[in-house]
């Protein structure tokens, strides 16, 4: 069974039987406004907007979006007043908006006032290629620069939890690297070598690794490569071993390739819609879209 597609996700989406507070952090941004007036006219959320009151309302009046079900969190701090939401119960979800990710992650992390949970924190990305028939997801792509082997073990939990959701209880897990051979030149062979070993008695997901991007991706990179076994060409995890291999390999794909994709953070006290600031309306909804499969999981 495959990893659910955006399409079955905006199905599930809209099947919620009540719809779940979203405080959005930087709700002052024309593509921020249009995707939550969409989720909102689909049912999914009920919209708390945080940041400069003034700008976001004359920005709905530019866009000709109805702010009448929408809350708005005046604030100089939208970080801080999102996450206070969470922690009020306002909102179940929080969204990264119009914000930086260290400003967002500095509220996230705060020592009294913050979302952590003790693990490690990731975003992990959902990438659909339908050309292919392709899902898998990315981790980890925006957060952890050098993660150690116990952030790694981490990242891959979150991810197979993350898979678990949205339709394959037992999925593959590829640890990235530039071959597939562990070699003295390349740490992160060896530290693909290492994990697997440490988490190998696992049964609810498979591991493999180190393994090159195209042989994870496609079975036919294998069979030109002679390369056997049960992960070549169906990987539905491919964690990386920094972020800037995982965020140079998502961008790559996100636009270069005929591609859909969303994003969320794993590791916090509730799930985040978490994206670049550069994203457009469609690919903040389907972030909507995947964090909402983690509120039941985040009561």
């Amino acid at each position: 069974m495959a990893l659910a597609g955006f399409d079955e996700l905006f199905q599930l989406a809209s099947q919620v039987s009540v719809p779940v507070g979203v405080a959005a952090a930087g709700g002052d941004d024309p593509t921020v406004l249009e995707a939550l007036a969409d989720a909102c006219a689909r049912g999914w959320v009920e919209p708390i907007l945080c940041g400069s009151e003034n700008r976001i309302r004359e920005l709905a009046d530019r866009l000709s979006v109805d702010l009448g079900l929408f809350k708005i969190i005046d604030s100089a701090e939208p970080a801080e007043a999102a996450v206070a939401a969470i922690h009020r119960g306002d909102a179940k979800l929080l969204m990264k908006g119009q914000i930086s990710t260290p400003s967002l992650m500095k509220a996230v992390l705060h020592s009294q006032h913050g979302l952590r949970s003790g693990k490690t924190i990731c975003q992990i990305v959902l990438m659909e290629i339908p050309r292919d028939d392709r899902r898998f997801l990315m981790a980890d792509t925006g957060i952890t620069i050098v993660p150690t082997t116990q952030q790694l073990s981490e990242i891959i939990d979150a991810s197979v939890e993350l898979a678990s959701s949205i339709g394959v209880a037992s999925p593959c897990v590829g640890l990235m690297a530039a071959t597939e051979k562990v070699t003295d030149a390349m740490p992160e062979t060896q530290l693909a070598a290492e994990l697997q070993k440490h988490r190998g008695d696992e049964d609810t997901f498979t591991i493999s690794g180190p393994l090159s991007f195209d042989v994870a991706y496609s079975q036919h990179a294998g069979e030109k490569k002679r390369l056997s076994g049960e992960s070549i060409g169906v990987v539905e995890i491919m964690v990386f071993p920094n972020l800037l291999s995982a965020n140079l390999t998502v961008k790559a794909l996100m636009y270069a390739a005929d591609c859909q994709f969303g994003g969320v953070l794993k590791g916090v006290k509730c799930p985040v819609a978490f994206m670049s600031r550069a994203d457009d309306v469609p690919t903040r909804l389907r972030s909507l879209a995947l964090a909402l499969t983690q509120v039941a999981m985040n009561p």
